[in-house]
């Protein structure tokens, strides 16, 4: 088979198509024809030297969705022809960029009748994340006020269909080419985040003060949260530009009683879990995977490059 494989780190260059051999399951995996592998920045990371995978050669590609080929000598409940989405691949564990991959069983689910395979390719890390952050981590209860920002990304505009399932008043905040959009998507309140009264709209928006909120770039936006924020508010950061994040203020946090949660979605204790119910979401018609462009094996540095540098809605995705 094809797969994509970096043999040492570096720039997109060193990514190439080798010939490889077809993967064999262990006991507990099944191997699925890869019919779409999401890309996504952690993919970049793993490449460049900044996460370290656990070998090279390696196959990046940290999501993928496709049809049982092989079953695992363990493996129960699930059948060739069965059709799975995945996550977690990539770092401990071969990735989706590839004709074919082994998926170990605690990081999947069966997708309902119906879904695209090439939309569930894209949702695992996105959807997963924000699953985490709204839900188990977050709390997230109907009638509440929840802002995400970057309501366009990835993980964003996941959790305001999310959000929105789950009965919540989503704010989010995205650049005015993507807010009909994401009104479209669920969300009750767009808001240009380029605005200088952007505190004061979320503050109105959300009747006096956020009870949730999640955001992509602590750097920039904890002392906002602690501002926006209702008294015993949330926060759930997922991630930021620069590492070195803090308050200016921590007055706003410490007279609301302010919790802040940080995570990543490779702790979840058994990613088919949050999966499951991702698969369901997608199955009900209450979720949807935005694809702006899908890419070949071949052209997988493009792909890289491209979710690392260009604006878009949704994901990406590499269809072998």
């Amino acid at each position: 088979m094809q797969a994509v494989r970096f043999h040492e780190h570096g720039d997109t260059s060193v990514l190439r198509v080798d010939e490889v051999p077809d993967p064999t399951p262990a006991a507990d995996e099944v191997v699925i024809a890869v019919e779409s592998a999401g890309v996504n920045p952690v993919d970049a990371y793993f490449r460049s030297g900044a996460y370290e995978p656990f070998t090279l050669p390696m196959i990046p590609g940290v999501d993928a969705a496709g049809v049982v080929e092989t079953v695992g000598d363990e493996v129960q409940g699930v059948a060739n022809g069965d059709r799975v989405v995945a996550t977690g691949l990539g770092k401990d564990h071969f990735g989706g960029y590839a004709d074919r991959v082994a998926i170990p069983t605690d990081r999947m689910a069966l997708l309902p009748e119906g879904v695209d395979c090439r939309e569930a390719g894209a949702a695992g890390v996105v959807a997963v994340t924000a699953w985490r952050a709204l839900v188990d981590h977050g709390d997230l209860r109907p009638t509440e006020h929840c802002l995400i920002h970057g309501g366009s990304g990835g993980v964003g505009h996941a959790a305001v269909q999310i959000a929105a399932a789950a009965g919540a008043n989503v704010i989010t905040t995205a650049a005015p080419a993507y807010h009909d959009e994401l009104a479209a998507l669920g969300a009750d309140v767009v808001l240009d985040y380029h605005r200088d009264d952007l505190a004061d709209a979320v503050i109105d928006a959300a009747d006096g003060g956020v009870d949730l909120t999640v955001d992509h770039r602590l750097d920039d936006y904890l002392q906002f949260d602690a501002d926006v924020a209702a008294k015993r508010g949330r926060v759930v950061g997922i991630g930021e530009n620069d590492p070195a994040i803090g308050f200016e203020n921590d007055g706003a946090a410490r007279s609301k009683d302010l919790s802040v949660q940080f995570m990543s979605m490779f702790n979840t204790p058994r990613l088919a879990d949050p999966l499951g119910r991702i698969a369901a979401l997608l199955g009900e018609g209450d979720l949807g995977i935005e694809i702006a462009e899908t890419y070949s094996l071949e052209d997988a540095a493009a792909a890289q490059e491209a979710v690392l540098e260009e604006s878009f809605l949704g994901k990406l995705a590499i269809t072998p």
